[in-house]
């Protein structure tokens, strides 16, 4: 986890170096404290908690938590969003998890800071205290996003109180199911860790990233017709497009402008393969013998779906000159002893 440090004094920007360089991150203090300490400065704390918020570091505060509150209140929005923020006393005597404990990882943080200090971790959530377990943490363990927040919301609930909650997997998960889930069927709420866009009552749906679209489209193809049939097959299919890892096609197509603009608006990497790696690929796909006479492979959206791994879960769909085919790779996920 990258880290952005600030210290207000000269004790507390001592910790604050020692933990930087522990911790990977930079640490920041006020003018009047930088010749001294060697250390960059801030002009105002709000620009600098403004600055960092979005990020993606986590903020440590060393000083009183009070100039932490004051500083991030204007920023906090809800848990699935804002960083970890973690306050340190500037003797390290105590690590206090203040904003995004599980999904931000500001449990996990202090407790390492704490560590590091010889001090204690305060955490307040609520099924770390009762050792309860804590789907957004997992989740965020395991690459997983995390759709239906009120749900979410439902599913720690009914943990906290003792009832059991259903845990269903379109994918093989190692390990032991922790103490509070069960596969009985009908029970509810339900966590279900799916690719498909098949939103239930009381069901809260876990994504992993584990998609690729193998496209093929004709010279020319304008980014809106293949963002077009992209969202067509994936309707069709009912597939979550939040699955999805990465783009595939053929290496002809790597400068191809309307794919290369739909990939970067999606942030999705693009990824080529040759006709030759694509045409060496076991198995049984659509053929076309013009795409053969054109691009030397005789398809290409479902072999370079196939080209990294994995099994096809959509075959080839064409419209309006794109062609889109998606496999599905089964992502690695398991529940650690910690969590039963």
């Amino acid at each position: 986890m990258i880290c952005a440090l600030v210290a207000f004094t000269p004790g507390g920007a001592a910790l604050g170096k020692r933990l930087a360089d522990a911790l990977g991150g930079t640490l920041h203090v006020p003018a009047r404290l930088a010749q001294s300490t060697g250390m960059p400065s801030y002009d105002s704390l709000e620009a600098w908690t403004a600055s960092h918020w979005e990020t993606g570091r986590a903020l440590v505060f060393i000083g009183a938590a009070g100039i932490a509150v004051r500083a991030i209140a204007p920023h906090v929005q809800d848990k699935f969003r804002d960083p970890a923020v973690v306050s340190v006393d500037e003797t390290g005597q105590y690590a206090v998890a203040l904003l995004s404990g599980h999904v931000g990882g500001a449990n996990s943080l202090a407790a390492r800071i704490a560590g590091l200090t010889g001090g204690t971790a305060v955490i307040s959530t609520a099924t770390d205290l009762h050792g309860r377990f804590a789907v957004d943490v997992w989740a965020s363990r395991q690459g997983l996003l995390l759709k239906d927040r009120q749900v979410a919301k439902e599913v720690s609930a009914a943990l906290l109180a003792g009832a059991s909650v259903r845990f269903s997997s379109e994918f093989p998960v190692e390990g032991a199911l922790p103490f509070g889930l069960t596969e009985q069927a009908g029970v509810l709420p339900e966590i279900q860790v799916t690719c498909h866009n098949r939103p239930q009552p009381r069901v809260l749906r876990l994504v992993p990233r584990c998609l690729v679209l193998g496209i093929g489209c004709r010279r020319g193809t304008t980014e809106e017709a293949i963002a077009q049939a992209v969202q067509a097959a994936a309707e069709e299919a009912e597939i979550d497009t939040a699955a999805v890892l990465e783009v595939a096609t053929i290496d002809q197509k790597a400068d191809e402008e309307g794919l290369c603009r739909y990939c970067q608006r999606q942030n999705w990497p693009l990824r080529t393969y040759s006709a030759q790696v694509l045409g060496s690929l076991p198995g049984t796909f659509t053929a076309s013998s013009f795409v053969y006479s054109v691009m030397g492979v005789d398809n290409v959206c479902e072999r370079a779906a196939l080209a990294g791994g994995g099994t096809l879960l959509v075959p080839k769909r064409a419209q309006n000159g794109v062609t889109v085919a998606i496999a599905r790779r089964n992502p690695v996920l398991k529940f650690e002893e910690s969590e039963e």
